[in-house]
């Protein structure tokens, strides 16, 4: 943000050129008026853009070495060449949003000038406000006030007062906004960003304070209030604190006891003062009265419902009731918890295929922790934490505060943890809650990686998370690698398995083809016996149904046949020239040749005589007194 480079090769080389000295590699890429060390002896007269409550002592405390670090990078300043840097701006505006992109030698009076443009209101009527370092004017060039490249500013313009319709919208769209304040510990010097809905009031914002400062409200003296901010039950957004971030100043009062003088001298600074009069309740805890009825609320009323409903039988409905009063309690931006039992959380991050796996978070409330609110408020719904968790956790909850429900989940803890676990948060105290612990599954058993207490940081939280994160990917990608190869062994073994099958199939199928074969050969041998068996018995009947062959010596006129047959072979026999062709066909019938299959012709002439009239005698058909015939089969 301060050099511009984004390179980070560069940005590397040139810590290294520095011995890693952070504040020597800025100096020596930045020209030196606008540098964090001015002086190469190490003095400081400036500051660049503000780091947090560390910056100054350690820019306070540049070392000789860090003096050398700088003079050894001058040189390589004049290597590298810084091109024009431009900063990215959005800029809102009532219900309207407008980005600006100039580069970074451009003046504030420029983008009023292009806001005059976009939003048709008169740049004298306009007030920009965002910026994070002090006064700034229209003349003001971007370059000096240490811009990171992207930045959001807001528009007010309190000459041109919007209508009353329009007022009740913007208002009613202002409580479902989220307000950063930035509030700034003046003992310590410590700055807090804490995050609010604009339907949170003042009260609540005071007793996150005292949570984080530990500044009872009746003793914390504030500076930065608007002042429309005058009581404490009026929610943020009509309080007129400035939106998207408002600064803020806390500290303790230094005597219960102020001079009028004293009190009005200290108005002109102080905006707003807390409501408690020192003199009144100095001594009012020891009389039980307690924060709420100093600003005139019953305790009662500020007694929330519970989380979770004690002693329920179904966990699903309990984590039901716990997610519908988190979201009531602190707005829709919130992990997204399973609904079900821990079982089924188990299930739902572990029994997966490897690469849908994910890390278990199960987050541990109870009410009477004073960390409570602020962890969940300020850390726990952060969106870069709610992002990271719905991407890479399956978070489950549970509501310690009732005792009931605190031995159920020990109880639950034992079975899936262990006893050393279960015993760790055992002897957890009240004031340590909440917890955040990261389950991580592994083949045999499953194990906690990190138990998070509440006392932690946004920064802090989302480191532990990425360093679960970090063993859970090595482990994840092992899990993979065998998966991989035990799907790869598997898919060998099935293409077997299939190959096997379909021999067995092929082998099956050629098989049962030889036995159709087989059946059908036999099939067919028995028709050809039948058919061999029909014919030898018509043979036979025919045979035997032949008129007896007349003696060569009968008076009886004889007809001589002589028969050759289709393989060369004759046979020869006596008719009687009486006899009707018939009966020469049924003797050529009974030699095997029936007269269906095979014709019978004669030589000269050359004719068919299985054409002709079988009831007409030999002597009709001129087969008298003898003939030669041939026996053809049939087409």
């Amino acid at each position: 943000a301060c050099t511009g480079i984004e390179n980070i090769d560069e940005a590397i080389t040139l810590l290294e050129q520095n011995n890693w000295d952070l504040v020597a590699a800025i100096n020596g890429v930045i020209p030196q008026e606008n540098g964090i060390l001015q002086s190469e002896y190490g003095g400081e007269t400036s500051q660049g853009p503000a780091y947090g409550p560390t910056s100054h002592s350690t820019a306070s405390s540049s070392t000789p070495s860090s003096s050398s670090a700088f003079r050894h990078v001058v040189p390589s300043r004049q290597i590298v060449e810084r091109q024009p840097r431009m900063l990215d701006f959005r800029v809102e505006y009532r219900d309207r949003n407008v980005d600006v992109v100039l580069e970074d030698s451009s003046t504030v009076g420029e983008i009023k000038h292009i806001l005059e443009n976009e939003l048709q209101i008169p740049a004298s009527k306009m007030l920009l406000k965002g910026w994070k370092t002090g006064d700034v004017d229209d003349s003001t060039v971007l370059k000096t006030l240490h811009l990171p490249k992207n930045n959001s500013l807001y528009v007010l313009t309190p000459d041109l007062p919007p209508s009353s319709s329009s007022h009740s919208g913007a208002l009613q769209e202002s409580l479902n906004q989220n307000f950063m304040l930035i509030v700034t510990h003046r003992e310590v010097q410590r700055e807090y960003n804490l995050n609010f809905s604009g339907s949170s009031t003042i009260q609540e914002v005071k007793r996150n304070v005292y949570d984080l400062t530990s500044i009872p409200v009746r003793h914390q003296l504030w500076e930065g209030w608007p002042p429309s901010a005058t009581d404490d039950s009026m929610t943020l957004a009509a309080s007129g604190v400035t939106f998207p971030c408002h600064r803020l100043t806390v500290g303790r009062r230094s005597s219960p006891v102020q001079t009028r003088e004293q009190s009005e001298e200290q108005c002109t600074d102080v905006h707003m003062v807390s409501d408690s009069d020192g003199d009144d309740f100095e001594d009012a805890t020891e009389f039980g009265v307690d924060d709420g009825e100093m600003f005139g609320v019953a305790s009662s009323a500020l007694r929330k419902s519970p989380m979770m409903p004690e002693n329920a039988e179904n966990e699903g409905d309990a984590l039901l009731q716990f997610t519908a009063e988190f979201s009531s309690r602190y707005g829709d931006c919130h992990p997204v918890y399973f609904i079900g039992s821990l079982e089924a959380a188990f299930q739902e991050a572990f029994y997966g295929k490897a690469r849908d796996r994910k890390l278990l978070a199960i987050y541990l409330h109870h009410d009477d922790s004073v960390l409570t609110n602020v962890f969940c408020s300020q850390m726990l719904c952060a969106e870069s934490i709610v992002s990271y968790l719905s991407q890479n956790f399956i978070t489950w909850a549970w509501d310690m505060t009732k005792e009931a429900n605190r031995a159920r989940f020990l109880t639950m803890c034992t079975r899936h943890f262990g006893s050393v676990v279960a015993q760790t948060i055992r002897t957890q105290k009240t004031d340590q809650f909440p917890l955040f612990l990261i389950i991580m599954g592994k083949r045999s058993s499953n194990e906690v990686l990190n138990v998070i207490q509440g006392n932690t940081t946004v920064d802090e939280l989302m480191m532990r998370l990425m360093a679960a994160m970090e063993i859970f990917s090595a482990q994840q990608q092992e899990d993979i690698k065998d998966e991989d190869e035990r799907e790869a062994r598997e898919n060998v073994k099935r293409e077997q398995d299939e190959a096997y099958r379909i021999s067995l199939e092929a082998d099956r199928a050629k098989r049962e083809a030889q036995e159709r074969e087989i059946a059908e050969q036999f099939r067919l041998e028995q028709i050809r016996k039948e058919q061999e068996e029909e014919r030898e018995a018509i043979r036979l009947s025919l045979e035997q149904s032949l008129p007896p062959e007349p003696k060569e010596e009968s008076t009886e006129s004889v007809s001589k046949l002589r028969i050759r047959t289709p393989s060369g072979e004759f046979f020869e026999r006596r008719f009687l020239a009486s006899s009707k062709l018939q009966v020469v066909f049924d003797f050529v019938a009974s030699k095997g040749y029936p007269w269906e299959e095979y014709k019978l012709l004669g030589t000269f002439p050359r004719r068919d005589v299985t054409q002709l009239d079988p009831n007409k005698s030999l002597l009709e058909v001129k087969l008298y007194p003898q003939e030669t015939l041939f026996l053809e089969a049939k087409e």
